[in-house]
């Protein structure tokens, strides 16, 4: 069965888990779709925005405990150890590559949002959350850690102190709580609703400009350093200024109207 769908309707992606029955919990065929459908946007250059969601009770409970059995068998360097992505295995990529989605993505979270779906959502530029959600660093429940990305991503939004609570404990915390700490961007009772509604707003926006604005965002989060960050942000405006899609944007905001971008 597919376990992952997208559908994309006025220039917005949406992505959803759609293994409701089990909590859209992540086995081999899950993470492969991840994959796929992220790399199928990175190549798409009519999205401008994207919302991933889960079906059912939850975003993601996290690692499939069938699959904890299949990753253990055999030679773990041979299964985790492979770069085949670049810089990253399956279960990186299926994170990592939300990232490199060269528009902003949004994910609408509820229910649980455990382990390897915690990771999955911190690979979205936005996490709406539902209050109820409960959220946690779950690996160290089955003796391991964080290997799914949020090793790099953990350290951008939060504190050390957080990042080693969670880590150490694997205990979940409230939705309010992750907010506070940064993990989540905002809380919605109606948290799909939020991200559609989001995506929207993106969407109408100059897709040349939001495409660059994430990926300016990402070169500055890189560490790449102030000479490199000021000097793209130079190179980046001067791609902008005067191109069709800014001057469509004065265009619409003289004449009070919505920019159309084709």
């Amino acid at each position: 069965m597919a376990r992952v769908r997208t559908e994309i309707k006025d220039h917005i992606a949406h992505v959803a888990l759609t293994r409701a029955e089990k909590m859209n919990g992540i086995d081999i065929e899950m993470a492969e779709a991840l994959v796929a459908a992220g790399q199928a946007l990175v190549a798409d250059e009519s999205i401008r925005a994207v919302v991933m969601s889960g079906e059912g009770r939850a975003f993601c409970a996290g690692l499939d405990v069938q699959s904890f059995a299949v990753l253990a068998a055999g030679d773990p360097e041979a299964r985790v150890m492979p770069r085949e992505y670049g810089n990253t295995n399956l279960f990186q990529e299926l994170v990592m590559v939300w990232r490199r989605v060269p528009v902003p993505v949004i994910a609408a979270l509820h229910g649980v949002v455990y382990g390897a779906g915690f990771q999955l959502a911190l690979g979205a530029d936005i996490r709406i959350c539902h209050p109820e959600t409960q959220l946690a660093v779950m690996e160290m429940k089955w003796g391991l850690v964080p290997d799914m990305g949020g090793m790099v991503l953990m350290p951008r939004l939060t504190r050390s102190d957080v990042i080693r609570r969670m880590t150490y404990t694997a205990e979940p915390v409230a939705a309010q709580q992750a907010l506070d700490w940064g993990l989540v961007s905002e809380l919605s009772d109606t948290p799909l609703e939020a991200a559609q509604a989001l995506a929207g707003v993106i969407a109408g926006k100059s897709p040349s400009a939001i495409r660059t604005a994430k990926r300016l965002i990402e070169l500055a989060e890189s560490g790449a350093g102030e000479d490199a960050v000021l000097l793209a942000e130079s190179r980046e405006q001067t791609d902008l200024i005067g191109k069709p899609h800014q001057m469509e944007v004065i265009a619409a905001n003289m004449q009070k109207r919505a920019p159309k971008f084709g």
